[in-house]
């Protein structure tokens, strides 16, 4: 019953702020919640506040007593929704597939079934000696992505 109340209230506070949506939510045996939110635009500490908030008020202390934390993905946290591939169009990822490749090149687009990747490589001429610099490009569905995260630069 708990969990159905703190579900409700959680998914109308994301229908308030359409821009922000669920990555994960727990809740332990000793009534922990514990909320992992994203954005479209990334996540500021106002918009955890807003989540909180809509949860935690709604809530009757003296009938439930009850923990919250309402976190946002971490810039290493692994992408787990296509949602989140749109934010990062133009970014390099890092992904590794269910056929055993791993990939790293820039995000070039992302749809509902997938993501297209492109790097540019270098391979042997086709005729002499010597190698010449190639672009290659891969179409990876979500169904083949095992884990795919932003690639950071400094």
């Amino acid at each position: 019953m708990f969990k159905k109340i703190v579900e409700d209230q959680l998914q109308a506070a994301l229908d308030e702020r359409q821009d922000l949506f669920l990555i994960d939510f727990s809740l332990s045996g000793d009534n922990a919640i514990q909320i992992v939110i994203d954005g479209d635009d990334g996540v500021l500490v106002e918009d955890c506040m807003f989540i909180s908030r809509a949860i935690e008020h709604n809530i009757d202390r003296e009938e439930f007593d009850f923990s919250l934390e309402v976190l946002s993905c971490g810039a290493a946290t692994p992408l787990t929704l296509p949602r989140q591939y749109q934010k990062h169009i133009g970014r390099n990822l890092e992904v590794s597939t269910l056929d055993h490749q791993n990939l790293e090149g820039e995000l070039i687009s992302a749809n509902d079934e997938g993501v297209v990747l492109k790097w540019k490589t270098r391979e042997p001429k086709p005729v002499g000696k010597g190698k010449v610099t190639v672009t290659k490009e891969a179409n990876i569905t979500f169904e083949n992505i095992k884990e795919a995260k932003v690639k950071i630069k400094f």
